[in-house]
């Protein structure tokens, strides 16, 4: 998306836009997408893990960098944007927020959904949870993220011949990003992709989001290790400092 201004926060480049400015860039392409068969937008996002995953280690960088958009889904990058970078980032542009920006215009505007990730028991519950919050919000449909190699071309197919608007993709960094990354160019029934990380566990009920003022200070991620202490406590004691010196480093 070239109309879409970028700076570099933490060594990628982050797109200038806030939560309702990003849900009509997906809506608007997906709509003038409709029907003619081409490669979807890409449209992906980065957090303080991401930024430090991304420079350690350059295959995962080259996927981030075949997104359309990076959005900054972390107060972090945005108080570094506006501190060290010449224009600011308005707003974090949170995944978990941004379905509902976008879930908000789908309704009246009739676009459509397609959500692939999390357990069938997760992706079921997170679909009959949007339907209650947008009763007039259309699905083309769903599907669990457990796919083999076997499956995927499958899954592919399904998915083009539901031709969603949108297709959200939860299957955690960085296996969203490769799976998008193969089949990008065929996903051609689809408007737009967002990988979305953990959102349909949050969607579906199982995780909850941090308290309000612990979103606004950056600190969700101290209440994600207080909620999952095993499977996340060594992971941003060894990513949070290595991503602060990036934001210090390598924004521009």
């Amino acid at each position: 998306m070239n109309d879409i201004p970028k700076i570099t926060v933490g060594g990628l480049p982050i797109a200038v836009e806030d939560c309702g400015g990003a849900a009509r860039t997906m809506l608007d392409h997906a709509y003038d997408s409709r029907g003619k068969g081409r490669k979807p937008l890409y449209v992906t996002s980065a957090n303080g893990q991401v930024l430090s995953m991304c420079a350690s280690d350059s295959a995962i960088r080259e996927l981030f960098l075949k997104a359309d958009l990076i959005h900054a889904d972390g107060t972090p990058l945005v108080k570094a944007a506006n501190l060290l970078a010449k224009t600011p980032l308005p707003e974090r542009v949170a995944t978990t927020d941004l379905v509902h920006n976008t879930a908000r215009l789908a309704e009246k505007e009739k676009a459509s959904f397609y959500f692939l990730g999390a357990t069938q028991e997760g992706i079921e519950k997170a679909v009959a949870n949007m339907k209650r919050l947008y009763p007039d919000l259309i699905f083309a449909g769903y599907r669990n993220g457990y796919v083999s190699a076997d499956e995927e071309q499958d899954v592919i197919d399904e998915i083009n011949r539901a031709a969603p608007d949108i297709l959200w993709i939860g299957m955690g960094v960085p296996l969203e990003q490769r799976f998008v990354a193969r089949n990008l160019e065929k996903l051609t029934g689809v408007g737009v992709i967002k990988t979305s990380g953990g959102l349909f566990d949050f969607l579906s009920g199982k995780n909850a989001r941090a308290p309000q003022w612990m979103q606004d200070v950056g600190l969700e991620w101290a209440y994600r290790i207080y909620l999952e202490p095993g499977r996340l406590f060594w992971r941003y004691l060894t990513t949070n400092p290595h991503a602060v010196w990036l934001l210090l480093t390598r924004t521009r």
